[in-house]
């Protein structure tokens, strides 16, 4: 990229550090309610299902913004953005303060939700500092940004304990408001959007970078987001009231525990990149899938109890999953979300270098609804079923046809390059697509014939 050949290591460094930071502040800011929302329920006395959605509202209007937000970072920039998405989020979280109606809660939840638009104005924003082969470490330590969930879900409680739930949102929306003015005077115009405002060029229509939303492609990676990600939303804020629902544990405690889960399916979305980097996204998508498959077998194993007929009579027992048991394995699958995230974002600026905002966006998109529909989903199945480990079943289901059109669209890739592979199905004949040394570009075949065969 032309536009990097006078960018010095400290600006990418600067650039990735604030955008980082702030994006940080803005994950912990949406995810508010995985704690607030407990004290708002007991105070309501809200169903599980109007709490699932009281959750679950903020990460709707942070999926649906996703799209625009990445559109007008492509076009303006994202110092611009950033700024104004991060100030007008904080006086939405101020007003959080006033309300008192459940209607009005979630009317406050949407302006909230903003904050979750973050993300893609900060993928566009990082992406065009840093030359390709280094995108997916770049974008990795961002996304690492998602530990705002764990500093919600562990500090959260504590304020919550001393302030109440009201100084609590008080206290996140002054936060956002210094980030947004300290992001504004530090951080330094994208080289992309820089060399074009020198170059006296107009943003291009947003119209007419709609283009790459008719490959397939887009929305399948669409739909691993919606896991690694929008399952990542979900479970943040509802591990809080599952652990005090499951197991009885208090309010402070499940905070901990969910931030357990929460701190390793954030920071080592950092590992997630540089591997995606050195052994291609496509092998670190298969172990995601393949792990959270195991995963959640065992988490979504309900208490069970069997009698079996012994010689000397009947002999009962009972199968359960202690919480530490369950603790360990959501650790595990929160790493490995970690990776997955990194992984489908790898792909986006290689496939679609001109259009990150866009993609970037939609599958953020995508991702970020399945954080709102799924906590729905998780308090809809629990009132049906009375079984506190249905959510786990749900995103046993999501995951195995995740993994099952993956590999059917690369086995059909692989086919389309290799014909001699059209009866074989050993699973060594999948490596990742042969790429131009040092820019992680396919070589083998053009972009927009892979996006159509797979």
């Amino acid at each position: 990229m032309r536009e990097l050949q006078n960018v010095s290591t400290g600006e990418q460094y600067r650039a990735l550090g604030l955008s980082t930071f702030s994006f940080t502040v803005c994950f912990a800011v949406w995810t508010i309610f995985s704690i607030i929302g407990v004290r708002i329920q007991e105070q309501l006395s809200l169903s599980e299902t109007q709490f699932g959605l009281l959750v679950a509202t903020p990460v709707l209007t942070g999926s649906i913004s996703r799209i625009f937000l990445g559109i007008w970072t492509e076009q303006y920039g994202g110092r611009l953005v950033f700024t104004v998405q991060m100030l007008i989020t904080a006086v939405c979280v101020y007003l959080l303060s006033f309300v008192q109606t459940y209607e009005l809660f979630l009317v406050a939840a949407l302006g909230v939700g903003l904050a979750g638009g973050s993300f893609i104005v900060g993928i566009a924003y990082t992406s065009a500092w840093f030359e390709q082969e280094r995108q997916g470490t770049a974008l990795g330590i961002f996304g690492a940004g998602n530990v705002g969930a764990a500093v919600t879900n562990f500090g959260a409680p504590f304020l919550l304990l001393a302030l109440g739930w009201q100084q609590t949102a008080v206290v996140y929306a002054s936060v956002l408001v210094v980030t947004a003015i300290a992001f504004f005077l530090l951080a330094k115009e994208d080289p992309t959007t820089a060399a074009r405002k020198r170059a006296g060029n107009k943003p291009e229509s947003a119209w007419m970078k709609l283009g790459p939303l008719k490959y397939q492609q887009v929305w399948r990676f669409a739909l691993y987001y919606f896991f690694v990600f929008g399952a990542f939303v979900a479970l943040a804020s509802y591990l809080p009231r599952y652990y005090v629902g499951a197991y009885g544990v208090s309010i402070a405690v499940a905070g901990s525990m969910a931030a357990l889960y929460s701190m390793p399916a954030s920071v080592f979305r950092a590992l997630g990149g540089w591997l995606s980097d050195r052994l291609g996204a496509r092998s670190v998508m298969y172990w995601t899938f393949i792990v959270s498959l195991v995963c959640l077998f065992f988490l979504s194993y309900p208490q069970t109890e069997y009698t079996v007929q012994g010689k000397e009579g009947p002999i009962s027992f009972t199968l359960t999953m202690p919480l530490w048991g369950a603790v360990v394995l959501t650790v595990v699958l929160g790493f490995f979300m970690s990776l997955g995230k990194a992984a489908v974002y790898k792909h986006i600026p290689v496939y679609y270098p001109e259009h990150v905002g866009l993609v970037g966006g939609l599958v953020g998109m995508i991702g970020g609804l399945g954080g709102f529909i799924l906590p729905i989903v998780f308090g809809v199945v629990l009132d049906a079923t009375g079984i506190w480990t249905s959510s786990y079943m749900v995103l046993f289901v999501l995951v195995g046809v995740s993994l099952t059109w993956m590999h059917v669209a690369i086995r059909r890739m692989e086919r389309q390059r290799l014909p001699a592979l059209e009866s074989d199905t050993d699973f060594r004949y999948l490596p990742e697509l042969q790429t131009v040394p040092g820019t992680g570009r396919p070589s083998a075949e053009k972009a927009h014939s892979i996006q159509d065969a797979s």
